[in-house]
């Protein structure tokens, strides 16, 4: 039985040729090896809960390509979502996370996360995580999409922050557990269809192969695919890549959401201004000073994000201006002191006074929809590899993430995966041995010194910017496409040797699969606005899944 047949809401099928399946040559001859039980790719809240749930019998490799401290948990400000205060109800919680996914979210998924998440920020606080607190209970804030305050937040509007190094002293505490961090994963290595572990490579030892049991995807997202964007610089769809050269189905690629309010001041990296800051009584103004939500939607600004992120847009267009402003000048400066130190802190930092000054903002690349197809459990379509956290598409968002529900599902997730992979990898034998597995091309391979590879990745998120950003139509998605294709004939005939080429080469690929999407759905549904099929067609409720011909 295929277990990734749970979801109720019917699929319908791309395919995509596939250039190269490898994007290094490697012989096991003259490759170093090494074996684990269970090998987990990325260091996120997904990977780190994982490798804290696999079996302290087994051995576990977390592989992250920066430090640890890097990632996108570690830069969530807002929180993470749960029924906590006991005149909410987890039925309220799933009703406003469907109705955020704008009719693809699965109602078994949904109802599974939900119904976890109360334990899971309990089982935070138990590995150290230091919540706020109010009258000595966890504090609880509102955001966009929700009906009540389940938002548990810690330090303020540094909750990402704060649970990570939680999470992180206790997997650095694990025995059973290793963490090779600046160590980048080229590719996930396959043998008879099955995920045997992966190709990585770190400054100090070069290519190594690792053969695993079962392998663990938590790579998290792709926002690097644009100018505009609170990921970090290491958000750049290695996941994704790997896991569709591996044979993985992917899903939703078409649905990137856009935070609302990022920061936007020339000069400035673009920091995240949390959803929480209009949780607590922002308000929205444009350039003219004009209070512009209720033109656009009943909620005002605790309207879902991919409503108010349009509104913005729109209002853009309108005023002719390159970003609107956040008000907060009318609220208590003690309540702005309390629960905003990080964003007043980077706002300081450029002059402005969060009490007394609007902050620019804008809409930019925040969370990656799509991805992995997996079930309940975290399997993928590929035997051997499960995935969790912002790297899959679970069901869980349909066409547009409630906010907070992301952190919670990479504990969910990720506690899901350990646990499974676990499972499977104490019932295989001990017989550790390499397999016979090369990658060699038959064409002649390019020299890469004529390329800048800078300049390439600058070109491509403009491109994605223009024609797959928050709005999109067929010409421009056409345009897309040409384009990427023509960079991709010759960057992927290329072998490269350091990182920023391999995330290039992921970049372009997972680009093109998200336009192959954007393409193929021709209606307004979630984050996916196109202008030439602004209504959504009941017809079209039904996922995008891509996969190699």
């Amino acid at each position: 039985m295929n277990r990734l047949s749970n979801n109720r809401v019917s699929v319908s099928k791309l395919q995509l040729p596939l250039k190269r399946r490898y994007l290094v040559r490697f012989d096991p001859k003259r490759v170093p090896h090494l074996f684990a039980d269970v090998l987990i790719i990325g260091g996120g809240i997904a990977g780190i809960r994982a490798a804290l749930a696999v079996d302290p019998r087994l051995t576990t490799i977390v592989v992250t390509k920066d430090a640890l401290s890097q990632s996108n948990s570690a830069y969530a400000q807002g929180g993470i979502a749960g029924v906590l205060d006991p005149l909410d109800d987890v039925a309220n919680h799933a009703s406003d996370t469907m109705a955020a996914g704008k009719g693809l979210c699965d109602d078994n998924v949904v109802s599974m996360v939900v119904n976890e998440a109360p334990e899971r920020i309990r089982e935070l606080a138990a590995f150290g995580a230091q919540f706020d607190l109010k009258d000595g209970e966890i504090a609880l804030t509102q955001e966009g999409g929700h009906s009540h305050r389940r938002v548990a937040h810690a330090l303020g509007d540094a909750t990402g922050k704060e649970v990570m190094r939680a999470m992180i002293a206790c997997v650095r505490s694990a025995e059973h557990a290793q963490v090779w961090e600046q160590t980048a994963t080229i590719d996930l290595l396959t043998h008879e269809g099955v995920c045997r572990g992966a190709i990585v490579w770190n400054a100090q030892h070069g290519k190594t192969l690792v053969w695993a049991k079962q392998t663990i995807l938590c790579t998290g997202g792709a926002g690097r695919l644009y100018r505009e964007t609170t990921n970090p610089d290491i958000a750049t769809a290695d996941g994704h890549a790997l896991g569709f050269r591996a044979g993985a189905e992917l899903r939703d690629m078409e649905f990137m959401q856009f935070h609302p309010t990022v920061l936007y001041i020339a000069g400035s990296s673009r920091h995240l201004i949390s959803e929480a800051v209009r949780g607590e009584g922002a308000y929205l103004r444009d350039c003219f000073g004009h209070r512009f939500m209720g033109d656009y939607h009943t909620s005002l600004e605790l309207a879902p994000r991919d409503e108010v992120s349009l509104a913005i847009t729109r209002q853009m267009e309108k005023t002719k201006h390159s970003c609107v402003y956040l008000d907060l000048t009318h609220l208590p400066k003690s309540l702005i002191a309390e629960r905003f130190p990080h964003i007043s802190q980077v706002c300081a930092e450029f002059g402005l006074d969060i009490t007394t000054d609007q902050i620019p903002v804008r809409p930019g690349a925040h969370y990656m929809i799509g991805g992995l197809t997996i079930d309940l459990d975290g399997r993928t379509t590929v035997p051997g590899l499960w995935a969790a956290g912002e790297v899959t598409s679970s069901g869980l968002h349909g066409a547009n993430r409630l906010a907070s529900n992301s952190l919670l599902e990479g504990l969910v997730y990720g506690l899901r995966c350990g646990r499974g992979a676990s499972e499977l990898a104490l019932a295989q034998p001990d017989s550790f041995a390499a397999i016979p597995l090369r990658a060699d091309w038959v064409h002649d391979v390019k020299d890469n010194h004529d390329l800048n590879l800078t300049d390439l990745t600058n070109s491509l998120q403009s491109l994605m910017g223009r024609h797959v950003g928050i709005t999109r139509n067929g010409a421009g998605l056409k345009d897309a496409t040409t384009q990427i294709d023509f960079w991709d004939r010759y960057v992927s005939t290329r072998e490269f040797s350091q990182l920023k080429g391999w995330e290039l080469q992921n970049l372009l690929l997972v680009a093109r699969l998200m336009a192959a999407s954007a393409t193929a759905r021709t209606e307004s549904r979630g984050v996916h606005f196109r202008d030439d099929f602004p209504k959504t067609d009941p017809q079209q409720a039904q996922h995008i899944a891509i996969a190699t011909t």
